[in-house]
């Protein structure tokens, strides 16, 4: 389409030509659509599908033989992760799901690392578990590009509170006199 012309008047031999009433129409009309495509997206049955590979099923089952827990966190990472395949969660938090030591839910987190079942990123003092791509996939294939970029978070409440107890902790409360005039 060429450029589209809009004046106060339309003129009918000229087919790039528009009223301002007939463009408000259009554009009205553009974000209505697009608002039913948002809405037929979100409501879709696939958004809670996750896409495997078929070479995957033989990985998983090679998982569970050889250590169980590192297979449950990978399910525990691939039911949670976002549309990009991430997700943040702490190793403490882990402990408390899985009900195990700080250092057995480590052991399980390096043998995913190693096999390259999970990527693991470091943002703070945080890690993003980012599920390989290639076997497991929350999203469309076009999205595969940007699969480490975005991340839910898990947080357990016992991080909440600490959290707010450590910011209590650092508060300087500074106390001001009043003066009433």
């Amino acid at each position: 389409m060429g450029e589209l012309l809009v004046s106060d008047k339309k003129n009918i031999l000229d087919p790039n030509m528009v009223s301002f009433k007939e463009r408000e129409k259009q554009i009205k009309e553009d974000e209505k659509r697009e608002q039913e495509q948002l809405k037929r997206e979100k409501n879709s049955p696939f958004n809670s599908f996750i896409q495997m590979n078929k070479k995957t099923y033989k990985l998983e089952d090679k998982l569970m033989g050889e250590n169980p827990l590192a297979y449950r966190i990978w399910r525990f990472l691939a039911n949670n992760m976002d549309s990009y395949n991430a997700v943040i969660v702490s190793q403490e938090v882990l402990t408390e799901i899985f009900e195990v030591s700080k250092t057995t839910i480590w052991r399980a987190l390096k043998l995913l690392r190693e096999d390259n079942y999970i990527k693991v990123y470091r943002t703070g003092g945080s890690n993003i578990y980012a599920l390989n791509d290639d076997m497991v996939w929350n999203s469309w294939g076009t999205n595969k590009k940007y699969s480490k970029f975005s991340a839910n978070v898990i947080i357990s409440e016992n991080e909440q509170e600490e959290k707010v107890q450590k910011e209590l902790k650092d508060l300087k409360v500074e106390k001001h006199k009043e003066v009433k005039f």
